[in-house]
C-alpha cells in the first residue's frame, strides 16, 4: 500500500502542502510544468530552494499577474502577519478599492465556474478541488451565521488561492497514493487582530473546520494552520496520528516563508506499508437463559450495531450448567453502539472488554463483467500473500436466477476474469 504521511508538527498551509509533494519528485520541474499547464487565468507557479533553520527544502511560489500574492499587495481583511505565503481565506463583508483586477469577491459557484470550465484538470480532481471550497465555505458560513451560497470569498476566491488549491489535488491525483495519513496538527497559539478585532488563534473558521481532528497549540505564538490547509487535510486524510510502519522511499519539505525559532517546514512521506494494523475490540459475555432463536435474532441485530464479528462457543457455567459465550468483535468507534446492542439483546449482565492491536491484509473489491452480471470480487493482499473471494451474495443471487450451482457461476466468473 502506497502511503503519503504529513507531518504537521509545524502547522498546514496550502502553499507549504503544495511544495512538500512538489519536493518528493525527482525531477522538480515535472510538477511545475503540470500545474503551469493547469491554465489558471494569470498564474504561474515556480518551485525555489528554501532553507530553514539549515534544513534544504521547497517554497511554492504563485505569481498572479507577475506578481507574488503577499501581505504587502493589498489590505487583509484579518489585518495580521500571515505566517506562511499567500494564504489567506476569510470572507470579507465590506467592499475594497484594489488595483489588481483577480482581487474581488466571488461566490461559491463562480469558483466552480473557473474550476469546472477554465481549468485543464481531470473530472475526479475538479471534483476534489471543489469539495475542499466546499469545507471552507461550511466553515465561513457557520462563523458568519450565512448560508453556503450567501458566502463571498475574496482571498479564497482569488487565483493564486485557487491555484493552491487544485495544485495540491493534481499533485495528490499524479502520486497516486492508496492512503494520505497526517500527524495531529499544531495550530499555533495567541492572537490575530483583523478587521472586526483581536481573534485567538486557530481563526474560528480554522477551528470550526478542524473539529473532529487531534490538534494541539505548540509553542509558537503565531498562526500556523490555515483554513485552505486545515480544508486540505480533512478532505484528503484517511486518519490522523503517529506514522505508521512504513519503508519510505522519498521526504519531501514544504517551506512556509516566516523564520521561528524551529524550522518552519512540513514533511511529505511517500513509502509502503508492508505491515498493516488496526485496532479491535473485543466484548464477550456468557448466558445461559437464551435459547437458540433468541441467540440467532441478537446476532444479527449486533451485526446491525456495527459488529464487524458475532461467535459463540459452548461453555461450562456455575453449577455445571451448559452455557453459551457470545464473543463481538467492533471498531473502537462502533463501541458503544454495540455495547447497547449486546445489553439488549442478549440477557447477560456484565460484559468484558479487551482491546486488541490486529493485523490485516489490505482489502480492495473489484467487479468482473460476466455474462449473467457483475460479481464483485473481495482480493486481499499483504505480508508476501494474495487471497481472492467471490462475494457470496452475488454468487448465489445470480445461481438461483439462473438454476446454476455455486461451483458453475465461480468456474464461469474465473473464465470472464482471466
Amino acid at each position: 500500500m502506497k502511503i503519503i504521511y504529513f507531518d504537521c508538527s509545524m502547522g498546514a498551509a496550502g502553499d507549504m502542502l503544495c511544495a512538500a509533494l512538489a519536493d518528493l519528485y525527482t525531477d522538480k520541474e515535472k510538477p511545475v510544468r503540470m500545474l503551469n499547464s493547469i491554465g489558471i487565468p494569470g498564474v504561474e507557479f515556480k518551485l525555489e530552494e528554501s532553507v530553514k533553520c539549515g534544513i534544504t527544502g521547497s517554497h511554492m511560489k504563485v505569481t498572479v499577474n507577475g506578481e507574488e500574492e503577499g501581505p504587502e499587495t493589498f489590505e487583509h481583511h484579518h489585518e495580521h502577519e500571515h505566517d506562511h505565503e499567500h494564504e489567506h481565506e476569510h470572507e470579507h463583508e465590506h467592499e475594497h478599492d484594489h488595483e489588481h483586477s483577480h482581487h474581488h469577491h466571488s461566490g461559491l459557484r463562480d469558483i466552480e465556474h473557473i474550476v469546472r470550465d477554465h481549468l485543464d484538470l481531470p473530472e475526479n480532481v475538479k471534483d476534489d478541488v471543489m469539495a475542499v471550497y466546499r469545507i471552507i465555505a461550511e466553515a465561513e458560513g457557520h462563523v458568519h451565521g450565512k448560508e453556503i451560497d450567501e458566502i463571498h470569498f475574496h482571498e479564497v476566491g482569488t487565483m493564486d488561492a485557487v491555484a493552491d488549491i487544485a495544485a495540491f489535488c493534481l499533485l495528490v491525483n499524479d502520486l497516486k497514493p492508496d492512503k494520505i495519513i497526517a500527524s495531529p496538527i499544531c495550530t499555533g497559539s495567541g492572537q490575530v487582530r483583523c478587521a472586526h478585532g483581536i481573534l485567538p488563534v486557530p481563526a474560528p473558521a480554522t477551528a470550526y473546520i478542524l473539529q473532529g481532528i487531534p490538534v494541539y497549540s505548540g509553542n509558537i505564538k503565531s498562526e500556523l494552520c490555515t483554513p485552505t490547509g486545515a480544508a486540505l487535510l480533512r478532505h484528503f486524510s484517511a486518519e490522523f496520528g503517529p506514522m505508521p510502519t512504513m519503508t519510505f522511499n522519498g521526504i519531501g519539505y514544504g517551506m512556509g516563508k516566516k523564520d521561528f525559532e524551529a524550522a518552519n517546514c512540513l514533511r511529505a512521506y511517500i513509502g509502503e506499508n508492508l505491515y498493516k494494523s488496526d485496532i479491535i475490540v473485543e466484548l464477550s459475555c456468557n448466558v445461559d437463559d437464551m435459547t437458540a432463536e433468541e441467540i440467532g435474532f441478537a446476532t444479527e441485530e449486533l451485526f446491525k450495531s456495527g459488529a464487524v464479528e458475532v461467535y459463540t462457543a459452548p461453555v461450562y457455567m456455575k453449577k455445571n450448567r451448559p452455557g453459551t459465550l457470545i464473543t463481538v468483535l467492533c471498531r473502537p468507534d462502533d463501541k458503544e453502539n454495540v455495547l447497547h446492542a449486546v445489553f439488549r439483546y442478549t440477557s447477560t449482565i456484565g460484559i468484558r472488554q479487551t482491546v486488541m492491536d490486529r493485523y490485516v491484509l489490505d482489502r480492495t473489491t473489484i467487479e468482473v463483467e460476466t455474462p449473467l452480471g457483475k460479481i464483485r470480487k473481495k482480493v486481499s493482499e499483504g505480508y508476501g500473500v494474495k487471497r481472492e473471494k467471490y462475494e457470496y451474495d452475488d454468487v448465489t443471487r445470480i445461481a438461483d436466477k439462473n438454476r446454476l450451482s455455486i461451483k458453475e457461476v465461480i468456474s464461469l466468473a474465473d473464465a470472464e476474469d482471466k
